[in-house]
């Protein structure tokens, strides 16, 4: 009875003054959380459920679930506020052009994957600005170029010869997991370097993954969090860095050229920024790892696929996938022995179609990720016109494009 009299007359103390205060404060925010997700207004409908939480567990249960059970839902377009982030999805081609054709003034990279800094390293991709990025991205593009790939192919069938000589003459196995393996391996060759290859492959292996397995989904949200997969991540590229460092300088000192990405890199120079210098082994080590994480992932997957489809094609007969690419091989040793170079490959018409038909069917990169700096308008298959807004005090937007199919 005192209590209510207390509070009747308002004779609060001040942890009750707190608590109530706290209490009305969370309320009003549940409800305007709610009603700002029911009634978007122009905006994109919400894909929430529990306000605050809702998004980030559904993010958390793997991005390509919500995009399917957000794309059920509400079609083309929606928005999913995520922690302190608000993720609006466009998938397919209707809400697609914009995205592709905005400039970086409109629609930028470097606010969505700046969580790969702790993975790649500072001074490199998404840690540098727009100028410094285009510059580096030219070192990939040199350094991967048809000429370059060209002396390469004579290190891949060494590392795929010594790869299958291994196996028997019959068995089972998983086509995923062999083609990773063979990948990584012709991925340290050419473009990690021989040394690497040959001395340190199990070592950085081990680092690399690592490295990969600190990039979860509450990592592009959370790249800092002090989690135990993020303290490996970390601990992971400072060795990295580390071995790298030592295999530069040791190339820089003897003068020795080899033919991988590794000595395009420790060769290469600025043209337009930081004052011509070449690159530091720090920036060579986050470049390397970029372009690792960049190729090996989706070539990995694309290889798996392709293989898949074509075994398990429907068609049978000699028009088979698989019966046509195995009878095309045969024509190419008939014709060529055994040589093997990047006009031969180019020979290969039937693989290269079944390479284009698993990348239709199963593209490996599910979402690609923009900063929205300019709001624009959207118009789904159903004919609904959103706006999609620039950053607010909400947090950041950020946009994605799924190939959906």
């Amino acid at each position: 009875m005192e209590q209510v009299l207390a509070l009747s007359s308002g004779a609060f103390n001040p942890f009750q003054l707190a608590a109530l205060l706290g209490v009305v404060t969370l309320a009003s925010l549940f409800v305007a959380r709610i009603v700002s997700s029911t009634f978007p207004g122009s905006k994109p409908p919400v894909f929430e459920g529990v306000p605050f939480v809702g998004g980030l567990m559904k993010f958390a249960g793997g991005p390509w679930k919500l995009m399917q059970d957000g794309y059920s839902k509400f079609g083309d377009a929606f928005t999913v506020p995520v922690a302190h982030k608000r993720v609006t999805f466009l998938i397919g081609p209707d809400v697609a052009p914009h995205f592709f054709k905005a400039t970086d003034d409109e629609m930028s990279q470097t606010e969505v994957y700046n969580f790969n800094v702790p993975t790649f390293g500072k001074g490199v991709v998404y840690d540098v600005d727009q100028k410094t990025r285009t510059e580096q991205f030219r070192f990939f593009t040199e350094a991967l170029k048809k000429d370059r790939l060209a002396k390469y192919v004579p290190q891949f069938v060494q590392e795929a010869e010594a790869y299958f000589s291994k196996w028997g003459e019959s068995g089972v196995v998983d086509l995923k997991e062999e083609f990773s393996k063979l990948i990584a391996l012709t991925a340290a060759r050419t473009l990690l370097g021989r040394e690497i290859r040959e001395q340190l492959f199990d070592e950085v292996a081990d680092l690399l993954h690592d490295l990969d397995d600190g990039m979860r989904p509450i990592s592009v949200f959370f790249p800092y969090l002090p989690t135990a997969y993020h303290k490996k991540r970390d601990e992971a590229r400072v060795k990295l860095g580390e071995i790298f460092g030592k295999v530069i300088e040791a190339r820089r000192a003897s003068n020795i050229k080899e033919e991988d990405v590794l000595q395009q890199f420790v060769d290469a120079c600025y043209q337009n920024v930081c004052g011509g210098r070449q690159l530091t082994p720090d920036e060579i080590t986050g470049l390397l790892i970029a372009t690792l994480f960049a190729g090996q992932h989706t070539s990995s997957i694309t290889s798996a696929w392709t293989g898949y489809e074509m075994i398990n094609s429907k068609k049978r007969g000699p028009k088979a996938p698989y019966a046509a690419a195995v009878q095309e091989q045969q024509s190419i040793i008939a014709k060529f022995g055994g040589d093997l170079n990047m006009d031969i490959l180019g020979e290969m018409e039937t693989l290269h179609l079944n390479i284009q038909e698993a990348l239709r069917m199963h593209p490996p990169l599910l979402m690609v990720m923009r900063y929205v700096k300019q709001p624009f308008s959207v118009t789904t298959s159903k004919g609904n016109t959103y706006t999609i807004p620039k950053v607010c005090m909400m947090g950041e937007a950020c946009l994605c494009h799924v190939k959906w199919l």
